[in-house]
């Protein structure tokens, strides 16, 4: 975590206690410290004025190897506009123009963020050209265009000062874009991840294989949290590597990017349809997809139980419709244990789906990836349990496991999985099936699929990687031919 020192000509009250502030004078004097951490600076010093005090706080913060905003080029290149010397004032829209002439010919951008909704779009595109903390854009009368220059906080209007802090906060807890001028990559994509998840969908190295991947496919990555993200529009890709839910904030960044035109994996539509059992087992059923015989059920009464029972034999599988990596399900080998759970499942959901138990030594991930496999598993069960993962007394154990490539997986099990990912849609997916002899079952779609290095990557190695991050580059081709 990068520590951020805010530098400003005067004292700015913020009730931030992890942010400091600073003047100028004491930037000056007290930094670079030894053994100091990766330091950020927010330079809110005036920039106008060549060799100024805010143009040698950011001189200095580069010199010191301290990541700043505005930078020294920013801060000249917009001296160059303001002097008439440089041509790179911003394009704007003729109702743009004519909103900004309501509002006195200009308006103030904070942190790429403004006041007026309208003004979004070219507040968010001279923050992107222009990275600076405050940005004064002037309409120019004789074209449609405006004049950016960088000022300090003391030149904000008074009513302006609290959204300016406030966003000047929420800024600090964001990641740091590289501006538009310097970075070398085609496009920009963010990896989401949650520190904190005890069994996230890929590990620490795995995470890194993925960035240094995105590198050579034309990407500069950065791993982000939902946190620390901020605009998802400042993206092309959005990669989610965090296990995502309908009612959470992964499907919540999914649906915010997708309408801002950034291509996200995996997609709101592939989050809805396979964080619910019941809807793929429902699809499963309609497309012919070979699964499990399986009930909905909508209540425990000892009637119900006895008919399930029938139909199904004990022991029975429980399934809530939303779970993750075994979690939310129950194997029940009586009645009285069907009845008892089904009651409590009933009081999360509305729908309870329960299946018959059928089982094997390991389970089939068959790795889908627009369409088609990519890599293969077998995922043995847990040591003396009945599923891959055993949650049991708050540790998460595992069994073992073996990758191979996809073309000695059975031809039933590969079919299988083709048409049950082909239910979810395109994305990257992970299919759980289980074989016995020849026939099959798919168990369930997984979006967001684990690939953790030494384990998914066994086979193909970094050439997994790449080909998740040739995916994005041919759906952001794609996306600009059909622009």
């Amino acid at each position: 975590m990068h520590h951020t020192l805010i530098v400003a000509n005067q004292h700015i009250a913020l009730d931030v206690p992890s942010l400091t502030v600073l003047s100028f004078e004491q930037y000056l004097s007290d930094y670079p410290k030894w053994n100091e951490p990766k330091t950020r600076v927010i330079n809110l010093c005036d920039t106008d004025q060549y060799l100024s005090n805010g143009y040698y706080c950011s001189l200095l913060a580069e010199a010191r190897q301290h990541r700043v905003i505005p930078s020294v080029n920013t801060i000249n290149d917009l001296r160059l506009i303001k002097a008439g010397q440089e041509g790179q004032s911003l394009v704007i829209k003729p109702q743009e123009k004519a909103i900004i002439e309501s509002l006195g010919g200009e308006f103030f951008v904070c942190f790429g963020k403004t006041e007026d909704s309208r003004l979004k779009r070219i507040a968010a595109s001279a923050f992107g050209r222009y990275p600076s903390p405050l940005l004064k854009l002037t309409v120019r009368q004789e074209q449609a265009t405006v004049a950016c220059v960088s000022v300090g906080f003391n030149a904000i209007p008074g009513v302006l000062q609290s959204s300016f802090i406030e966003r000047l906060s929420q800024y600090t807890q964001q990641q740091w874009r590289t501006s538009a001028k310097s970075k070398q990559s085609r496009w920009d994509m963010a990896i989401l991840v949650d520190p904190q998840e005890s069994t996230p969908p890929s590990d620490k190295k795995a995470i890194a294989q993925f960035v240094k991947a995105a590198g050579k496919a034309g990407f500069h990555a950065e791993v982000v949290t939902a946190e620390t993200i901020g605009d998802v529009a400042q993206y092309d890709a959005l990669f989610i590597r965090e296990t995502t839910a309908i009612d959470h904030q992964t499907y919540r960044l999914a649906r915010a990017a997708e309408r801002e035109g950034v291509v996200v994996m995996d997609d709101s539509q592939s989050i809805l349809r396979c964080c619910n059992k019941i809807f793929l087992q429902d699809a499963f059923s309609y497309h012919k997809v070979p699964a499990p015989k399986s009930h909905f059920v909508t209540d425990a009464e000892l009637t119900t139980c006895e008919a399930l029972i029938e139909a199904l034999q004990l022991p029975i599988i429980l399934k809530l419709p939303e779970s993750s990596f075994s979690k939310g399900v129950y194997k029940v080998e009586t009645l009285a244990a069907l009845q008892d759970k089904l009651a409590m499942m009933l009081e999360a959901s509305a729908l309870v789906l329960a299946q018959e138990y059928i089982f094997t030594e390991f389970d089939w991930r068959i790795g889908m990836l627009g369409g088609r496999p990519i890599y293969a598993c077998k995922y043995f069960m847990a040591r003396n349990h009945w599923q891959i993962y055993n949650h049991a007394d708050g540790k998460s154990d595992s069994g073992d496991f073996v990758t191979m490539p996809t073309f000695e997986v059975p031809k039933q099990v590969l079919k299988a999985a083709i048409a049950a990912a082909d239910v979810a849609g395109k994305g990257l997916y992970g299919v759980d099936i289980k074989q016995r002899g020849n026939k099959v079952y798919v168990i369930e779609v997984n979006d967001n699929p684990n690939i953790d290095a030494g384990i998914e990557d066994k086979y193909l190695g970094n050439e997994l990687y790449l080909l998740i991050m040739q995916e994005f580059v041919s759906r952001l081709e794609r996306r600009g031919r059909q622009a």
